[in-house]
């Protein structure tokens, strides 16, 4: 038995894989290396995960898609790697649940630090860092049912809600009338650095107000606090 935190590394170009691995394992780090998406389900499935270090350009089943069914099954921290910088494609790694993101070229020391930081926020352990919620939070005429992660209207009617933005919202009704800045968002929703990400914040604040403000432009529970973040202003209840 080891102590070491065991990463899953999945990455189709055999250099990377194993100079990335065998750096790792001489960062203290238990590697276990996968070439796709197909063999990853595999090693999820047949050991315990405390970090998964994925490429997002592969051969069959992406690395997008990957992470949405690691986060869809575990809290397992993700951490993307890609040859693209473009914003969209870090927010879309972000909606699909990803940890971090780092874009190729990129430094083995600078990848294994952020898997520190990483599994620090996780406690060690990335596969058990946050207990399930099942609560329901009642709000305006919002029911928010945080063990099935779905919003429902007075109606009873289900709107859908990205990973995102179901972490997001779920992070502000916890927290209500208290001011958020967006790095406590984001260690709340993601237990990761702020940097790459701090923009995603305010778009996915956007479409939630879309979702449950009467008038997103004049928002009534999702407020901005100018120099400070954002606050939920409504009265929550559980039920």
């Amino acid at each position: 038995m080891t102590d070491r935190p065991h990463l899953l590394l999945v990455e189709d170009e055999r250099a990377i894989r194993e100079a990335l691995g065998e750096f790792l394992s001489r960062s203290g780090y238990r590697v276990s290396e996968v070439s796709d998406a197909a063999q990853a389900r595999e090693a999820l499935a047949g050991h315990a995960i405390d970090c998964v270090i994925c490429d997002i350009m592969m051969p069959g089943e992406d690395g997008l898609s990957l992470t949405r069914h690691i986060r869809e099954t575990s809290e397992i921290p993700v951490i993307l790697l890609t040859a693209r910088a473009e914003e969209t494609d870090r927010i879309v790694g972000l909606e699909m649940g990803a940890d971090d993101y780092v874009v190729k070229p990129f430094s083995p020391r600078e990848l294994a630090a952020r898997v520190k930081v990483i599994l620090r926020r996780a406690g060690g352990n990335g596969g058990r860092r946050i207990a399930p919620d099942r609560q329901r939070y009642l709000f305006a005429d919002w029911t928010l049912d945080a063990a099935e992660r779905v919003l429902i209207d007075a109606d009873g009617v289900r709107v859908a809600l990205s990973t995102g933005e179901f972490r997001l919202l779920l992070a502000l009704v916890t927290h209500p009338r208290q001011v958020l800045s967006r790095d406590q968002l984001l260690d709340l929703t993601q237990g990761r650095e702020a940097a790459p990400f701090d923009r995603a914040i305010d778009n996915q604040i956007s479409r939630l107000r879309k979702k449950v403000e009467n008038d997103s432009r004049n928002p009534a529970l999702i407020k901005t606090v100018w120099g400070g973040g954002y606050t939920f202003a409504g009265e929550v209840t559980k039920a």
